[in-house]
């Protein structure tokens, strides 16, 4: 578990902010496709999906390599707007607000979802899990003035 622990905590740096949202979704989507969805890079660390939703503005699929916290045995996912930490609200919740239902691949199966945004009760008690899950987003969310988005991506 050490490797985990130093993986955490270089992900917690600002640095790191910086840098990871130019370069871990552009990898993982390129591996994706080279792999017809069979490998997720991010995934060796934490579980992952790739979200299809449509654009909020232009209407467009688009396409976001996310890390995931699997529910009911695979069956729901929750999926947290971090944005690494950084000040705004990742592109992509924007669009799940505009447009709920979208497209996960897991595991190399492309599944229909609702995206639904937590709130209250049950975001905080999702809230935790998380951090149990990822101890870094407690840092992500010191680091912002937002209260960071998390959806429950539920099958259709």
């Amino acid at each position: 578990m050490r490797g985990a622990r130093v993986v955490q905590k270089m992900s917690s740096t600002r640095g790191f902010a910086r840098v990871a949202p130019h370069v871990v979704p552009a990898l993982d989507r390129v591996v994706h496709r080279l792999t017809r969805g069979r490998v997720l890079l991010s995934a060796q660390l934490l579980p992952g999906v790739v979200l299809t939703s449509t654009g909020a503005r232009s209407g467009l699929a688009r396409r976001t390599p996310l890390a995931c916290m699997a529910e009911d045995g695979g069956r729901a996912w929750i999926v947290v707007g971090s944005n690494f930490g950084r000040p705004g609200h990742p592109a992509w919740s924007h669009n799940l607000l505009a447009h709920p239902d979208a497209e996960v691949n897991w595991k190399g199966q492309d599944i229909p979802v609702t995206a639904l945004l937590l709130a209250g009760e049950e975001r905080a008690a999702a809230w935790r899990a998380l951090l149990a899950f990822w101890p870094p987003y407690a840092t992500y969310q010191a680091r912002v003035e937002r209260e960071i988005r998390v959806f429950r991506l539920v099958r259709r």
